[in-house]
Protein backbone atom coordinates (compact mmCIF):
# COMPACT_ATOMS: atom_id res chain seq x y z
CA UNK A 1 0.00 0.00 0.00
CA UNK A 2 1.62 3.20 -0.95
CA UNK A 3 0.67 6.88 0.32
CA UNK A 4 -2.81 8.51 -1.42
CA UNK A 5 -2.56 11.65 -3.10
CA UNK A 6 -3.34 14.38 -0.59
CA UNK A 7 -6.41 14.89 -3.04
CA UNK A 8 -7.94 11.33 -2.06
CA UNK A 9 -7.65 11.35 1.85
CA UNK A 10 -10.87 12.95 3.65
CA UNK A 11 -10.24 12.81 7.24
CA UNK A 12 -7.34 14.04 9.63
CA UNK A 13 -6.86 10.92 11.07
CA UNK A 14 -6.49 9.39 7.32
CA UNK A 15 -3.54 11.93 6.69
CA UNK A 16 -1.91 11.84 10.24
CA UNK A 17 -1.10 7.74 8.59
CA UNK A 18 1.00 8.57 6.63
CA UNK A 19 4.66 10.63 6.86
CA UNK A 20 4.62 14.53 4.43
CA UNK A 21 7.96 16.56 4.04
CA UNK A 22 7.37 19.90 5.17
CA UNK A 23 7.59 21.43 2.04
CA UNK A 24 4.62 18.96 0.89
CA UNK A 25 2.47 20.30 3.96
CA UNK A 26 3.35 23.94 2.89
CA UNK A 27 2.80 23.46 -0.68
CA UNK A 28 -0.47 21.20 0.85
CA UNK A 29 -1.20 24.69 2.93
CA UNK A 30 -1.19 26.75 0.10
CA UNK A 31 -3.00 24.96 -2.04
CA UNK A 32 -5.81 24.74 0.42
CA UNK A 33 -5.45 28.60 1.35
CA UNK A 34 -4.66 27.35 4.81
CA UNK A 35 -0.98 29.68 6.32
CA UNK A 36 1.68 27.84 5.79
CA UNK A 37 4.42 29.02 7.74
CA UNK A 38 5.26 27.49 11.36
CA UNK A 39 7.08 23.91 12.14
CA UNK A 40 6.33 20.70 10.43
CA UNK A 41 4.05 19.94 13.48
CA UNK A 42 1.95 23.06 13.15
CA UNK A 43 1.40 22.32 9.77
CA UNK A 44 0.38 19.49 10.32
CA UNK A 45 -2.04 20.00 12.72
CA UNK A 46 -3.54 23.03 10.36
CA UNK A 47 -4.07 20.55 7.72
CA UNK A 48 -5.75 17.91 9.91
CA UNK A 49 -8.04 20.16 11.75
CA UNK A 50 -9.05 21.58 8.02
CA UNK A 51 -9.91 17.36 6.86
CA UNK A 52 -12.12 17.71 9.59
CA UNK A 53 -13.68 20.83 9.87
CA UNK A 54 -14.75 21.45 6.09
CA UNK A 55 -11.68 23.13 5.24
CA UNK A 56 -11.79 25.98 8.12
CA UNK A 57 -8.83 27.30 9.65
CA UNK A 58 -7.46 25.87 12.86
CA UNK A 59 -7.69 28.90 15.39
CA UNK A 60 -4.43 30.10 16.55
CA UNK A 61 -3.36 29.93 20.45
CA UNK A 62 -2.72 33.13 21.90
CA UNK A 63 0.92 33.48 22.44
CA UNK A 64 2.37 34.52 25.57
CA UNK A 65 3.44 37.89 25.66
CA UNK A 66 7.00 39.20 26.92
CA UNK A 67 6.74 41.02 29.65
CA UNK A 68 10.40 42.28 29.68
CA UNK A 69 11.71 45.55 27.39
CA UNK A 70 15.15 44.11 27.51
CA UNK A 71 16.66 44.66 23.92
CA UNK A 72 19.06 41.33 23.43
CA UNK A 73 20.20 42.79 20.21
CA UNK A 74 21.88 46.14 20.98
CA UNK A 75 22.35 46.37 24.84
CA UNK A 76 25.66 45.38 26.30
CA UNK A 77 25.81 42.14 27.85
CA UNK A 78 28.21 41.44 30.80
CA UNK A 79 28.34 38.72 33.25
CA UNK A 80 25.70 40.03 35.50
CA UNK A 81 22.68 40.51 32.30
CA UNK A 82 19.39 38.57 33.54
CA UNK A 83 17.81 35.97 31.48
CA UNK A 84 14.73 37.63 30.52
CA UNK A 85 11.79 35.87 28.96
CA UNK A 86 12.25 37.89 25.63
CA UNK A 87 15.40 36.14 25.52
CA UNK A 88 17.35 36.17 22.07
CA UNK A 89 20.05 33.60 20.54
CA UNK A 90 21.24 36.74 17.98
CA UNK A 91 24.29 37.17 16.63
CA UNK A 92 24.88 40.20 19.96
CA UNK A 93 24.27 36.82 22.57
CA UNK A 94 26.34 34.82 20.31
CA UNK A 95 29.27 37.07 20.17
CA UNK A 96 29.29 37.73 24.12
CA UNK A 97 29.14 34.54 24.40
CA UNK A 98 32.13 33.81 22.00
CA UNK A 99 34.29 36.55 24.02
CA UNK A 100 33.85 34.94 27.49
CA UNK A 101 34.22 31.37 26.04
CA UNK A 102 36.16 31.29 22.80
CA UNK A 103 35.85 30.34 19.61
CA UNK A 104 34.77 26.86 20.42
CA UNK A 105 31.14 28.48 21.25
CA UNK A 106 28.08 27.40 19.32
CA UNK A 107 24.62 27.64 19.92
CA UNK A 108 23.38 24.16 20.80
CA UNK A 109 19.48 23.01 21.14
CA UNK A 110 20.47 21.99 24.60
CA UNK A 111 22.18 25.32 25.44
CA UNK A 112 19.19 27.11 24.15
CA UNK A 113 16.66 24.76 26.11
CA UNK A 114 18.48 25.47 29.36
CA UNK A 115 18.38 29.15 29.09
CA UNK A 116 15.06 29.45 28.11
CA UNK A 117 14.36 27.41 31.03
CA UNK A 118 16.52 29.44 33.34
CA UNK A 119 15.37 33.06 33.41
CA UNK A 120 16.61 35.18 36.46
CA UNK A 121 19.78 33.62 36.05
CA UNK A 122 22.49 35.87 34.91
CA UNK A 123 24.81 34.75 31.71
CA UNK A 124 27.72 34.22 34.13
CA UNK A 125 25.06 30.79 34.79
CA UNK A 126 24.74 30.20 31.18
CA UNK A 127 28.59 30.41 30.41
CA UNK A 128 29.12 28.12 33.92
CA UNK A 129 26.22 25.65 32.26
CA UNK A 130 27.25 25.57 28.72
CA UNK A 131 31.01 24.36 30.34
CA UNK A 132 28.75 21.53 31.93
CA UNK A 133 27.38 20.77 28.58
CA UNK A 134 30.14 20.76 26.67
CA UNK A 135 32.04 18.15 29.14
CA UNK A 136 29.61 15.85 28.05
CA UNK A 137 30.93 15.70 24.70
CA UNK A 138 34.28 14.06 26.81
CA UNK A 139 31.94 10.82 27.06
CA UNK A 140 32.20 8.03 24.25
CA UNK A 141 28.47 6.58 25.17
CA UNK A 142 27.50 10.73 25.18
CA UNK A 143 24.64 11.20 21.85
CA UNK A 144 23.29 14.57 21.59
CA UNK A 145 18.98 14.34 21.46
CA UNK A 146 17.59 14.61 18.36
CA UNK A 147 14.82 16.93 18.13
CA UNK A 148 11.31 15.53 17.94
CA UNK A 149 10.83 16.59 13.95
CA UNK A 150 14.35 15.52 12.99
CA UNK A 151 12.77 12.00 12.49
CA UNK A 152 15.20 11.31 9.72
CA UNK A 153 18.22 11.45 11.85
CA UNK A 154 16.93 9.86 14.67
CA UNK A 155 15.42 6.86 12.21
CA UNK A 156 19.16 6.67 11.02
CA UNK A 157 21.20 6.80 13.86
CA UNK A 158 18.71 3.84 15.63
CA UNK A 159 18.78 1.99 12.32
CA UNK A 160 22.95 1.78 12.61
CA UNK A 161 23.00 1.72 16.24
CA UNK A 162 21.06 -1.58 16.57
CA UNK A 163 22.52 -3.18 13.18
CA UNK A 164 26.31 -2.65 13.97
CA UNK A 165 27.60 -4.48 10.72
CA UNK A 166 25.32 -2.14 8.38
CA UNK A 167 26.62 0.64 6.86
CA UNK A 168 24.59 4.18 6.04
CA UNK A 169 23.20 3.16 2.74
CA UNK A 170 21.39 0.48 4.17
CA UNK A 171 19.66 2.66 6.84
CA UNK A 172 18.56 5.91 4.44
CA UNK A 173 17.63 2.33 2.12
CA UNK A 174 15.46 1.31 5.28
CA UNK A 175 14.28 4.68 5.79
CA UNK A 176 13.31 5.26 2.06
CA UNK A 177 10.87 2.29 2.24
CA UNK A 178 9.69 2.62 5.65
CA UNK A 179 8.37 6.33 5.15
CA UNK A 180 6.40 5.08 2.38
CA UNK A 181 4.14 2.88 4.75
CA UNK A 182 1.14 4.25 6.80
CA UNK A 183 1.82 4.28 10.58
CA UNK A 184 1.04 5.68 13.49
CA UNK A 185 0.72 9.79 13.72
CA UNK A 186 3.38 9.54 10.54
CA UNK A 187 6.32 9.01 12.87
CA UNK A 188 8.89 6.63 10.99
CA UNK A 189 9.94 4.98 13.83
CA UNK A 190 13.34 2.22 13.23
CA UNK A 191 11.79 -1.54 14.46
CA UNK A 192 14.15 -4.22 13.97
CA UNK A 193 11.78 -5.66 11.65
CA UNK A 194 12.85 -3.07 8.86
CA UNK A 195 15.55 -4.75 7.76
CA UNK A 196 13.08 -6.93 5.84
CA UNK A 197 12.60 -3.78 3.48
CA UNK A 198 16.25 -3.88 2.29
Amino acid sequence: MSRPDFENITSGKEFNNWYWLKKEMVDICKRSNLPYSGSKFELRDRIMYALDHQGKIKPKKPKNKTTSKFNWAKEQLTLDTIITDNVSFGPNFRGFMKSQIGTKFYCHGDFMDWVKSNLGKTLQDAILQWEILDQRKQDPDFKREIAKHNMYCQYIRDFLDANKGKKFADAKHSWMKKKQLPMHNGFVIYEQTDLDLI
